[in-house]
């Protein structure tokens, strides 16, 4: 394109993180033509530091926000059928440390009162998971909870303090590969509308007239034009909108840490729950098996700062102290610690006395056109992992009434990416796996590893790696060589850093190796035209990151 064409589309999303995928995913269905932008990959802010949870957000309760309780637990069941090649139930365990404490402030809180309960009592416990099935019934996919006195929860859970006097099993749900479920969601809408674009490592530069300036990755610069601009950039919108020429104070974000212990005794003793708990202070921490680790969250700090945030030592303190306090006959350290990641959540400005109190509901102010801007601005302020489809439903309805076009189709029930075709039940998942490794030649347990990866999207992958060769990688078990380049070839891949925290699971696992990240380099070099000096410079970029932010020396 030259430095003077224009292009247009219906919509520019700038942001693709969870927020801005949905949208684009839902817009495109609907035949729309949409750019999404960002300036890093997609999925790589926020969306990639959730406690990768898809809950229905039981601690909502407490502070009265019911409706929220009611889409949350609808869109984590519809997640569940939607997404089922990675996410799945969570059954979990929630301890109460006193039968009546807490129920008083709860009663005040849900009448207005700033202050939350800084304990959360049998009895009140007892009556939020009622409420929980209650809200949850819309597609229930799970079972009704279960609640017990202290000698049969401590049968259920032994190695908790015998401090409690009951607990309660309830099931949520936890998403597997958060950061690759953001790309399936914006290939979804690259497939369902041919004339839509996605870049990724593309800045904003500013705005003249109509026109955005756009710097894409190769170097290029790009003049866009739209009908509506959608902001969200989740904790960079009040940047971004003052570069759109929209000033204000939306976003007062709070800051989540969490951390991964390589603890094979823990993970034993959660037997498949994540434990929901109440740690001294009165916070909330949980803990549960993810990929073999046990995945320990989250603090909730205020903080504004999305470019420079990494989980501190005193948030290390008061997990592995929270740990020690709930487990107390398990042994806690930080030798233990594999990865340990942080993130802003893109929480609405308030004045709230504390953190948790601020609300995690979301909602789209509209900066109508003004001045020298044609378009108006629409900012996606809030939300969470749980209810993105929602979320972006909601704002694509008003966009559609703007733009005066017909909703073609609904996501409510429409798969995405790797769940499309996913086999339904076991013996499915077996014929599935059977079939596939009959016809590519791979092994039965190489074709199940990647279908557990990358759900149905792993057919191409695995036809990829019959055609080249299934050569396993030399320093990291698990992963072939022919994986690797499909993904470098095919997923819009920038940099090293793209392939082994976002498109795959390879750095938060814990097992990725300097000598793992040469190889991986290699094939990216390869597949990508990359020359020496940009290989290196690729590994130095994700050696100092994982260090800098991860906790990870390679």
């Amino acid at each position: 394109m030259t430095d003077t064409a224009v292009e247009t589309f219906d919509v520019v999303i700038l942001g693709a993180g969870i927020n801005g995928a949905g949208l684009f995913r839902d817009l495109c269905l609907q035949g729309l033509t949409c750019l999404i932008v960002d300036k890093a990959d997609y999925g790589s802010g926020t969306s990639a530091a959730p406690s990768r949870l898809i809950h229905g957000g039981i601690k909502y309760l407490e502070t009265g926000e019911l409706g929220l309780v009611a889409q949350s637990t609808l869109e984590r069941n519809l997640l569940l059928r939607n997404a089922p090649h990675c996410v799945e139930p969570l059954p979990t365990f929630i301890p109460s440390f006193s039968f009546a404490k807490g129920a008083w402030a709860a009663l005040r809180t849900l009448l207005g009162s700033t202050t939350a309960p800084r304990s959360r009592g049998a009895l009140l416990v007892k009556i939020g998971l009622a409420l929980y099935d209650l809200y949850g019934a819309r597609h229930r996919v799970m079972p009704k909870h279960r609640f017990m006195l202290r000698s049969a929860a401590l049968a259920e859970m032994p190695e908790i303090t015998p401090r409690i006097v009951a607990g309660g099993i309830y099931y949520d749900a936890r998403v597997s590969r958060p950061e690759r479920l953001v790309w399936e969601l914006v290939k979804d809408g690259l497939d369902a509308s041919p004339g839509s674009r996605a870049l990724n490592f593309a800045t904003l530069l500013g705005r003249k007239g109509g026109i955005l300036r756009i710097a894409d990755a190769k170097g290029g610069e790009r003049c866009v034009e739209a009908g509506v601009v959608a902001n969200a950039a989740g904790p960079w919108i009040d940047k971004v909108n003052a570069t759109l020429g929209v000033p204000g104070k939306l976003i007062g974000g709070t800051k989540g840490s969490h951390i991964l212990l390589d603890h094979p005794e823990l993970v034993k003793s959660l037997k498949g729950r994540m434990i929901y708990f109440e740690a001294d202070d009165g916070r909330i921490c949980l803990v549960y098996d993810y990929l073999d680790l046990a995945l320990v969250g989250s603090t909730d700090i205020k903080a504004d700062d999305p470019d420079d945030v990494r989980c501190e030592e005193d948030e290390i303190d008061y997990f592995l102290a929270s740990l020690r306090s709930l487990l107390p006959r398990l042994s806690f350290g930080r030798e233990q610690i594999v990865y340990a990641y942080s993130g802003i959540r893109p929480l609405p400005a308030s004045d709230a006395s504390q953190p948790g109190l601020i609300s995690r509901d979301h909602s789209a102010p509209v900066a109508e056109p003004a001045g020298d801007r044609p378009f108006p601005v629409v900012s996606l302020v809030g939300g969470k992992w749980t209810t993105f489809r929602g979320f972006a439903e909601e704002v694509a309805d008003t966009l559609l009434a703007r733009l005066k076009r017909p909703r073609k189709a609904s996501t409510r029930m429409l798969p995405i990416g790797g769940g499309r075709g996913f086999p339904a039940d076991a013996a499915a998942r077996r014929a599935w796996i059977a079939d596939h490794a009959a016809k590519s030649g791979l092994a039965p347990a190489r074709v199940e590893a990647l279908l557990g990866r990358y759900g149905t999207t792993a057919e191409p992958v695995i036809a990829h790696a019959a055609a080249t060769g299934d050569a396993p990688l030399a320093h990291l078990d698990g992963y072939g060589r022919a994986e690797i380049d499909w993904i470098a070839r095919n997923e819009h891949v920038e940099h090293l850093a793209d392939i082994v925290m976002r498109r795959t699971t390879l750095a938060i696992e814990g097992r990725l190796t300097a000598a793992a990240l040469a190889e991986i380099a290699a094939i990216a070099a390869s597949a990508l035209g990359w020359d020496e000096a940009r290989r290196a410079q690729e590994v130095a970029a994700v050696t100092e990151h994982l260090a800098r932010f991860n906790r990870v020396s390679l």
